[in-house]
């Protein structure tokens, strides 16, 4: 079983999870069975499937737990385009949160390629 606490792929999930709270926080009531709930359930979900990955006993198990988190990640970089377009999010913390989301996906799909790729150990001389 691995720690999803010392991969930085889960603490940057966790941040962009705090942070989707925080902005849906000020949705209109109207979004709450609508846009909130999708991207809320979009930004746990990607913390989630890294922790639940993390317990499974094979890489391939592992990998494909990463793969739906991933998933989950680029599912909320275009509900966050959507609500920022409809002009739900601040100005004050679209940034802050279109790079948190980049952040996330550079670091995630980094730990997929690894897993996927391991580098082989160079031939004995």
């Amino acid at each position: 079983m691995r720690d999803h606490n010392e991969l930085r792929a889960y603490q940057l999930a966790d941040e962009v999870a705090l942070l989707t709270y925080k902005l849906t926080s000020e949705f209109p009531k109207h979004e709450i069975y609508g846009l909130t709930s999708q991207m809320r359930r979009a930004g746990v979900s990607v913390a989630s499937n890294i922790v639940e990955g993390c317990a499974r006993e094979t890489k391939r198990e592992y990998v494909r737990f990463l793969v739906i988190a991933y998933a989950s990640l680029k599912e909320l970089q275009y509900q966050q385009t959507l609500a920022r377009r409809l002009e739900y999010i601040k100005e004050i913390y679209q940034n802050k949160f279109e790079q948190k989301l980049t952040e996330t996906e550079k670091v995630l799909s980094a730990l997929i390629r690894k897993l996927r790729n391991p580098e082989k150990p160079p031939p004995s001389p």
